[in-house]
């Protein structure tokens, strides 16, 4: 066999040992494309609200606010909304306390898993989630309200609740107090305290200050000049 020959052998030799090489690596290349992309396809839920001008980050509610939540609504009934409810927990709790309780979650995974939790508590039947933007709701029908908020949407919040709510409903914030109104009272202490306001309070202070601003100041008849 001449030394061409056996070059040539050799050489294919050589291509028949990088081929298999060659297709486990596309192999190996669609496997990290694929998992991207299911990786993609469950975040972007969860990034995609943070990327709005406000959110609301989901940080699971302790055990301890959500037993001050129920503490100072005890004397409360009726219906009661959670505005970014989560995973539900508060909105469980609450039906679990005879209220018939609703959630507003940007994420619709949190949303169906909240669903899935009141199922398995056995409470399906009186608590309902949606997915929806907070500022898109209006939450007239409710006498009591739940908020996990972040101060750079207390201020905003405030006027929307104050224009919407009947004035027999309450309010609990969690985390942050509103930046105007003046809390009834508050329970618990630290990352755990919760605030409650009386809507008959800040509705008043809020058309108090509407009629201030658009009442014109008094003149008094002898400053005129002539």
């Amino acid at each position: 066999m001449s030394q061409e020959s056996l070059f040539l052998d050799a050489g294919q030799s050589d291509v028949k040992e990088v081929k298999p090489k060659g297709r486990l690596g596309l192999i190996i290349t669609g496997v990290l494309g694929g998992s991207l992309v299911a990786l993609y396809a469950v975040a972007a839920p969860f990034v995609t609200p943070a990327l709005r001008k406000v959110c609301l980050p989901f940080v699971p509610a302790t055990s301890a606010q959500v037993d001050n939540v129920l503490r100072v609504l005890r004397a409360r009934s009726g219906t009661l909304v959670d505005i970014g409810s989560g995973d539900g927990r508060i909105v469980i709790a609450a039906a679990k306390r005879g209220f018939q309780a609703s959630g507003f979650e940007l994420n619709p995974w949190l949303v169906w898993y909240s669903r899935y939790r009141a199922w398995r508590e056995g409470v399906h039947r009186s608590t309902s989630f949606h997915i929806s933007d907070l500022w898109k709701v209006s939450f007239a029908q409710y006498s009591n309200v739940v908020i996990f908020g972040v101060p750079q949407m207390m201020d905003q919040l405030e006027l929307k609740l104050a224009s919407e709510l009947e004035s027999t409903a309450k309010v609990v914030a969690c985390r942050f107090p509103f930046p105007t109104w003046v809390p009834e009272h508050t329970a618990g202490e630290g990352i755990d305290t919760v605030w409650v306001y009386d809507a008959k309070t800040f509705k008043s202070h809020l058309q108090h200050g509407m009629t201030r601003k658009t009442t014109p100041e008094h003149t008094d008849p002898s400053d005129t000049h002539t």
